[in-house]
């Protein structure tokens, strides 16, 4: 295969970047256009609600983007990357509420909020790997997600925390501006983005991704894997603890669901479903499953699902059960008979006593 010329090499590595502005540049001016896509989106994409399910689309790809930079770079699988979502979530409403500080301040305090909280328990969790690594991240999950729930004069308990709007300007709230919540969600979604960038560009990342294949090896280089994994794993809490904020600003709450370890797997299966590695991968992941979590529920009400015909019991049954098999009582199915000893019209269960296994001790043998 014949090498690239020279001139091409930097069109080929300005590529990924141009394609990054055109989607979005594309995604920026989509509530200004008139598109509709059925049974995917509610409505065009310039009515609230749709805009409201794309934006919650880029919350989750921003959590599934963050996550990879856990288990894609530094191959950390933990279970516990929930607990910097909620931080973000509830301490953007706790800012806003008892700090009495302007929007702003209050996203920049939540986020300060997650990056300490993570360089803490990343501190502690990084000393083992593998499987403790995970269980260690779960404890910490669910130790914040206990005091959620038990502090309900602070944090709302099981009902939730309500965004305090009062601090919050006029222009981000209300479904009238949805759009310009979506355009929010946008620039924080670039931003996790970049930070992901950075991490897999960086020898930063290089030293993770080289510690996720041989850790030992880097070891023997003099080189420190522990340094190199709390890094990323305090910028995949940030990512994480912005997608919170957004999430905050978008639902105007929050509920104790949001530190769970269930939104750990969820986000574990956008990564895997995107593919494992692939930034893009992370968002398509989060993009997808987002919309079928949300769009699925809507479809089975439909008047399209709802025509179908129904299936009689007699043909389930008939399909479930393979053919030649018959069902009796309770679903029992009748065993196979002995192929040495085949029943016959009118023949004996037992075979005759001269031809049994006692003819052969002789004639005067008596049976035990």
């Amino acid at each position: 295969m014949t090498p690239a010329p020279r001139s091409m090499r930097p069109l080929r590595a300005l590529w990924p970047v141009l394609v990054g502005v055109v989607v979005v540049v594309v995604l920026a001016i989509l509530p200004l256009l008139n598109l509709s896509i059925p049974g995917v989106l509610p409505g065009p994409t310039y009515t609230p609600g749709t805009l409201a399910l794309l934006s919650l689309c880029m919350v989750y790809a921003a959590l599934a983007l963050s996550y990879n930079m856990l288990l894609g770079t530094s191959g950390l699988l933990s279970f516990g990357h929930a607990l910097y979502f909620g931080v973000g979530a509830y301490g953007l409403g706790l800012a806003l509420e008892y700090a009495q500080v302007p929007l702003w301040p209050g996203i920049l305090i939540a986020v300060l909020g997650g990056l300490v909280i993570a360089v803490v328990t990343g501190a502690i969790s990084l000393r083992v790997t593998g499987i403790p690594f995970a269980m260690v991240t779960l404890a910490f999950a669910q130790a914040v997600s206990l005091l959620v729930r038990r502090n309900a004069q602070i944090t709302g308990g099981e009902e939730g925390l309500n965004l305090p709007t009062a601090h919050v300007p006029d222009s981000l709230v209300g479904v009238v501006h949805t759009r310009n919540l979506y355009w929010v969600v946008l620039g924080m979604v670039v931003i996790v983005y970049l930070i992901a960038l950075w991490i897999d560009r960086s020898r930063l990342g290089h030293l993770a991704e080289a510690t996720r294949e041989n850790e030992l090896r880097v070891r023997v280089l003099g080189l420190s894997p522990y340094l190199a994994k709390l890094i990323v794993f305090a910028a995949a809490a940030v990512g994480a603890s912005l997608a919170g904020v957004a999430y905050m600003l978008l639902q105007t709450g929050t509920q104790p669901q949001a530190v769970s370890a269930d939104l750990t797997i969820t986000i574990l299966v956008m990564v895997v479903l995107g593919g494992v590695g692939f930034r893009w991968g992370a968002v398509v992941g989060g993009v997808v499953y987002t919309l079928l979590d949300q769009r699925l529920t809507v479809l089975a009400r439909s008047e399209a699902i709802g025509s179908l015909p129904d299936v009689p019991a007699g043909a389930a049954v008939r399909a479930a059960v393979p053919a030649g098999r018959t069902v009796h009582h309770r679903g029992h199915v009748p065993a196979r008979r002995d192929r040495r000893h085949p029943r016959r019209h009118g023949a004996p269960s037992c075979p005759p006593s001269g031809r049994g296994r006692h003819a052969r001790r002789g004639a005067g043998a008596v049976p035990r």
